[in-house]
């Protein structure tokens, strides 16, 4: 049977195929026939054995770490020191543990420090930073069994809670009274509905800092799920 590689560590020697029949299939790299390593995209031959794929052939022209049958290395590899980092940061498939979660939301981190000290130039860096501070949030989620549409509680949440704030101290500045020239309003009026504000700006930062840490800390689901092979080889 024919199919297409979805994904392979090569850390842990796991992988995940697309078959033609529709079905997926787990594979280990000792199933590999060849010395070529696979990337995401691959087309190959291989025997199924229930949910496993073993005799596994990659066929020519497929992009690979290696090479096909141990040639040059193809042009498309993103791989450094055994890792997939383009992968890591522009892929919204498969899963990613979280010493590789943690390791790019640092260096994202990193960036996005640096790019803020850049006028003009520093604005376009933080807005390209979105989409791989997504990709690497969503396999995180998809490594622990959920969907990656999750990601939108923090952004929604964060929005939701800092839009009431301002709304909250603009309705206090208004029962205050308060004018552009004139600054003894009601303080009683004013902070009845300018505490619950700032305890809805206080919220808007805490909410992505919260789904930060449960995302980062929580352990993946062992062996593979729907998303991919586990990335611990587990």
């Amino acid at each position: 049977m024919r199919g297409e590689i979805l994904s392979f560590d090569g850390t842990a020697g796991t992988g995940l195929i697309s078959g033609d029949d529709g079905a997926r299939y787990s594979f280990v790299s000792s199933s590999l026939q060849s010395p070529a390593v696979p990337a995401p995209g691959v087309r190959v031959d291989f025997v199924p054995e229930g949910e496993e794929a073993t005799q596994i052939l990659i066929l020519a022209g497929g992009p690979s770490t290696v090479g096909v049958a141990g040639g040059l290395s193809a042009p498309t590899d993103t791989t450094v020191a055994g890792f997939d980092w383009q992968k890591l940061f522009l892929s919204f498939e498969g899963r990613t543990r979280r010493s590789h979660f943690w390791i790019g939301w640092l260096i994202l981190l990193g960036v996005g420090v640096v790019a803020n000290w850049l006028p003009i130039i520093g604005g376009l860096i933080s807005l390209a930073l979105i989409w791989p501070n997504l990709a690497i949030s969503v396999k995180r989620l998809h490594d622990m069994g959920l969907t990656g549409w999750l990601i939108a509680i923090p952004w929604v949440g964060s929005i939701v809670f800092f839009m009431v704030g301002l709304v909250m101290v603009g309705m206090g500045a208004v029962a205050g009274g308060m004018t552009v020239n004139d600054y003894e309003g009601d303080p009683a009026a004013i902070l009845a509905l300018m505490g619950p504000g700032m305890i809805a700006f206080i919220l808007s930062g805490l909410i992505p800092l919260i789904f930060l840490l449960w995302i980062g800390l929580v352990e993946g689901q062992k062996g593979d799920n729907r998303f991919g092979p586990n990335p611990k080889g587990e």
